[in-house]
């Protein structure tokens, strides 16, 4: 049973997809009334714009997360059509490990800042606290590690032009 099989992953999957649409769907319907509501009435609601933006932040980071789903990354494959076959599942599992360190050191000092957001109880807007707008940051460089930590014992495999042609 591969990593890829299993329902809990796909549970998962489903959350994170479901959490987009509805991260994005907000979006549309807030720019939309504000714009609609700063033409025609010449004022708008104060707290749409820092909610919008930090919408952008969780988008952002939530899609960052479904792409690592595939290992969909941006990367830098410069030097990956040099090497030999024969070493590239060793170079890409030293990649997955570095990127699986990096994430988590990102998650730890993120949460360090989340939480000391709490402390000082910082509003972000509309009294809404600032920890719960940056939230996303840790949670999301997390499940990124994890994404990563399971790349790492299982990595994804491509289909490619050669795979396909039957």
């Amino acid at each position: 049973m591969s990593v890829n099989d299993n329902k809990i992953i796909a549970l998962i999957n489903k959350f994170e997809d479901a959490l987009l649409v509805i991260i994005l769907t907000a979006m549309v319907l807030l720019a939309s009334f504000q714009i609609i509501s700063r033409n025609l009435f010449s004022e708008g609601v104060v707290w749409i714009d820092p909610l919008l933006r930090m919408l952008v932040l969780w988008i952002g980071l939530a899609g960052a997360v479904v792409a690592t789903r595939t290992d969909n990354h941006i990367r830098i494959d410069a030097f990956v059509k040099y090497l030999p076959q024969k070493i590239l599942p060793y170079v890409q599992r030293s990649v997955y490990l570095f990127t699986l360190s990096v994430c988590l050191l990102i998650a730890w000092h993120s949460a360090r800042f989340v939480y000391s957001e709490y402390e000082y109880g910082t509003m972000a807007f509309a009294s809404v606290p600032a920890w719960v707008t940056a939230i996303i940051i840790p949670v999301s460089f997390t499940l990124i590690a994890v994404r990563y930590a399971l790349l790492f014992v299982s990595p994804y495999t491509r289909e490619t032009d050669k795979d396909t042609s039957t």
